[in-house]
């Protein structure tokens, strides 16, 4: 299930979880919006996988944790730590870094 955040608390999801991807996006940006039904299916492949959408420009702190700086960026989290980030709109690109944490 793709979670999308209210609140500013990504640092308090990601220390509670194992594995964490999480989509930055905005209202605005049209690749974001191509991309979110493709992390709403990929949240229902993968188990032990927590998948989080967050409003880069609603939710700054959460922001900060990938210092994202283009739109949409996908950020891997695994024990609380980035592992990995990638700026994209292409589903097998998004795929490598959850499976980076995912098989590990």
């Amino acid at each position: 299930m793709l979670q999308e955040l209210e609140q500013d608390n990504l640092q308090e999801i990601i220390n509670t979880n194992e594995n964490v991807i999480v989509q930055y996006g905005a209202s605005w940006c049209g690749s974001c919006r191509i991309m979110k039904p493709k992390m709403k299916r990929l949240a229902n492949e993968y188990n032990g996988v927590k998948f989080l959408y967050v409003d880069a420009e609603k939710l700054p702190e959460s922001r900060k944790l990938a210092a994202v700086t283009n739109l949409p960026t996908f950020a891997s989290f695994k024990s609380g730590k980035l592992v990995n980030q990638t700026q994209t709109n292409k589903e097998e690109n998004l795929k490598a870094i959850i499976d980076e944490i995912a098989n590990n």
